[in-house]
């Protein structure tokens, strides 16, 4: 099984680790990249697909790295809903 394929069932196990490094490199992985908005876009982040240009737009988790379960659902709806997931 791939890394790919284990952040994917990690994402729809609602883990309570789930980070934001992690999602990083599974949205890197379906083909989204992270743009970048300035030096002041704060915690405040976009992905974008190159090939739908679909966005997902979220903020990071401050103080910690770890994504809330409503980051993690409204990831997985997104990506359900490009037809990605």
């Amino acid at each position: 099984m791939s890394k790919l394929d284990k952040l994917k069932q990690k994402l729809l196990a609602k883990s309570k680790n789930f980070t934001f490094n992690e999602l990083k490199t599974l949205l890197n992985g379906l083909g989204y990249h992270e743009l970048k908005t300035g030096k002041t876009s704060g915690s405040r982040t976009a992905f974008m697909n190159d090939l739908t240009k679909h966005v997902i737009r979220l903020h990071r988790p401050h103080p910690g790295n770890i994504l809330k379960r409503y980051q993690l659902d409204f990831v997985e709806e997104e990506l359900k809903s490009a037809e990605v997931l």
